[in-house]
Parts: structure tokens; sequence; C-alpha cells
């Protein structure tokens, strides 16, 4: 191997062999180790880069130099593109295909094999973002605060006067909040952050986080999502691309084959709300702050069809110890406040339940009581693959899988949003 030198240090020529699950490129050093690449394709030839991370057995670097660049490598609209979306360095097609590819390399390091699915995307693959959060960095030179993210891998800031993966309505709030503060000479480190939000209609809401006091409560939102009516907060868990979520209710709408539906890890009820609200209905939600908007949401709900709602109420459901629960729109839907592995009392065999975990994915105890209720239908989305496959493989002992789509949620990044269906065998 050809040595080069960088920074003062002696590495190696490094040929990239493929991107993994997480985004990265992976390649091997001469010792052996490891190396996992930023801003690097496979087939490229990595001669500089700089080290954020050295362990024993492996290593992280940003490339910074490159031979052979791939066909798929394409020029990144913004400087900061590696603290936001590292993958803007990738062809949109290619980008989409590669996101494809690492679900099903997942799915079989779970031993679970399939055809490779479907991808639904937009087409937008910037400008998307309904939410972010900016640091403040003070410019010694121009004794100012200016927009900043952190510089990947470490803590440093690095300031920014474009960005183009969240909404333009969002940035521009946010210039005018730096606009602000230098106009009455504030400092940069008062600050923790900036965080905004942003609704289809383009009104911004959030603000100023200030270190050592508590975060305030900004003005809710409302949004539409497939005809139903939603408030939520800014600080709050809310998708952050709306229009390629649309796309996934509406696939999962189509599997809503019973008159039951339970809907866990609800959040302000986005799914359920939006794909069975003509059901009889309950979502469960642990965040006290998600719930409120939850309860809110479902008292706002607009039922087109109630002759569809053919059980007398859901006063039949076994009753939980846990959490509280409010009913709303003729007991016809029931918002529960609790954690979703402690209301197992709700599952039912002629059920749909839908599953839309955290990364964490879904807890044990309630993976084993759908194993041991079998309600007929499971619908499973999920922000990361990895513990979806995980949970997958285990319900396969009573379960098949009915169909699998992924969902380009987040263009320019590696990650995706991916669902599963399940079905009793």
């Amino acid at each position: 191997m050809k040595k080069v030198k960088f920074r003062a240090i002696i590495y190696y020529m490094v040929k990239v062999e493929k991107i993994i699950p997480g985004g990265q490129a992976l390649g091997t050093l001469e010792d052996g180790r490891k190396v996992f690449f930023w801003n690097a394709l496979p087939g490229e030839i990595v001669t500089e880069y700089d080290i954020t991370k050295q362990k024993s057995h492996f290593v992280e670097a940003i490339a910074a130099k490159i031979e052979n660049p791939s066909k798929f490598r394409v020029e990144p609209k913004d400087t900061c593109f590696l603290s936001t979306s590292p993958w803007q360095i990738i062809d949109w097609d290619y980008e989409n295909q590669l996101k494809i590819d690492l679900v099903v390399e997942i799915f079989r390091e779970h031993h679970i094999d399939m055809e490779k699915p479907e991808v639904f995307t937009d087409d937008t693959p910037y400008f998307y973002r309904n939410k972010m959060e900016y640091a403040l960095y003070w410019n010694n030179e121009l004794n100012k605060i200016e927009l900043a993210f952190h510089t990947r891998g470490s803590h440093r800031k690095i300031p920014v006067t474009t960005s183009s993966i969240e909404r333009p309505e969002i940035f521009t709030k946010a210039q005018q909040i730096i606009d602000d503060l230098n106009s009455r000479h504030e400092e940069a480190r008062k600050y923790q952050s900036i965080l905004l939000r942003c609704n289809q209609n383009g009104e911004v809401s959030g603000g100023l986080y200030e270190n050592r006091k508590p975060h305030p409560a900004f003005d809710n939102l409302i949004d539409q999502i497939l005809g139903q009516t939603y408030s939520y907060s800014p600080n709050g868990f809310f998708q952050i691309n709306l229009p390629v979520y649309e796309l996934a209710l509406k696939e999962i709408q189509k599997y809503i084959n019973t008159d039951n539906v339970l809907d866990l890890y609800a959040g302000v009820g986005t799914i359920g709300l939006s794909v069975a609200r003509d059901k009889q209905l309950i979502l469960v939600e642990v965040d006290k702050s998600a719930y409120a908007e939850l309860a809110k949401n479902c008292k706002n709900t607009i039922i087109e069809d109630r002759t569809r709602l053919t059980r007398s109420g859901m006063s039949e459901a076994s009753p939980v110890t846990t959490g509280r629960s409010e009913r709303v729109r003729n007991d016809s839907i029931l918002a529960v406040n609790a954690k979703s592995e402690e209301v197992l009392d709700y599952l039912e065999p002629d059920q749909t339940v839908i599953l839309d975990p955290p990364r964490a994915g879904c807890d044990k105890k309630l993976i084993d009581k759908l194993l041991e209720v079998r309600p007929q239908t499971v619908i499973y989305l999920s922000c990361n693959p990895a513990t979806q496959a995980r949970d997958v493989k285990i319900l396969l002992d009573k379960y098949k899988i009915e169909d699998v789509k992924t969902f380009n949620f987040f263009p320019r990044t590696p990650h995706v949003e991916n669902l599963v269906i399940l079905s009793l065998k």
C-alpha cells in the first residue's frame, strides 16, 4: 500500500468497499482495522482523512481527499452538509436504491430473506424538514453571533450562512432571531440553541433555549394530514416530512381490515386518527405532553361514516391498572396515557395493531403478548430497521410478512422509515 500524509500523521490509501447500515462507507486499514468514512462512496480511494474516533479495532474518519471518484458522487449544496445531511454527495436515484439495499441487508442479518421493497418518495430531496435546531457561534473577528451547526464527530461549531435541508421559512426565522440578538449586543454563550418548527402553511413557531433555564413552551402549530387536523408543540415529537408521511399513511390504511384498532406508541395520534378514525380505536402514548395533544386531537376528530362502528363501545375492553384514559366521540375512540407494554390487556385477537416505537424498538413484554393473543394484523412502522428486524424475527413464529415498503422520510441522510405488514400464518 502507498503511504500518504495528512496532518503530519502517516496513513495509508484506503479503498472504499461499500456503504453499511448507519450510512458510513467501509474500508480496511493495513493493520486490519475497519475504517468507517463519511464523505466517501464505494469504489473510491481515500488518500487523506481526518480521524474523529480511534479505537483498538476500528476507526471513524471523514474523507478529505478522494481518488477515482464514484460516478454516483455529486456536488453537495451546503458547506455544512457533513453536519446536517452527509448524503448530499450521493446521486438522488442512487440514494433511494442504497436505502432499499440497506433495509434488505439489515433483515438478512436477522435471517429474514425478502424481495427488495418498493421505495416511496415525493422526489423533494431538499427543503423538506419542518423542524431544525441551530447552535449559536460567536465570531470573534466580527464581534457578533452567527447561526451554526456542530461539526460531525466533535463539539466544535461551524458558522453557516445557508442550509438547504430545512424549510426556507425556518432558516429565515432563525436568521431574524440572530439579527435581533446582534442588534441588542447579546452574547452567544448565554444561549443553548434555537429550535424552530414550521407547518405546511409556512407558519413558524419556536425560539431560543437559554442556558440554565427551563425550556419555554412555544405556541402550538396546526397541520392537516389526510383530512384530519392536528395540534402539536414545536418542542415535541411530530413527523418532520409530512408529504412523505402521508404516503406511508395511505399504505398503512390499505391494511386496516378490522373494526377494532389498537395504536401503540401513538404520539399525538397522527397514524391512528388519520387511518382508523372511523373504527373502534384505542391510542396509547406514555409522554404526558404528547398525550395532552393526543387527547385534544381525538376530541377534534371528524368521523365521516359512523355506520362502520359495529361494536357496542369499548367499555368491554379489559381494565388496565396504570395510566389514565379519556373517551371521546361516543366511546369510539379511547386515548390512554401509559407505556405501551403496560396496557397489554387491550390486545385482542380480532384487532389490527399499529406499532410505531422509538428507535429502541418494542418492549419484549409487548412482543411476547402479541404472540400470545395473536391479533389478526400487525402494522409495524419504524425509523430503525435494525430493531424492527429484531422484533419481526420473533413475531415470525406466529406471523408471516405480508408486505414491506420503504419510505425516504429523510432525504440526503442515511435515515429511512420502514413499514412491515404482518398477518397471522
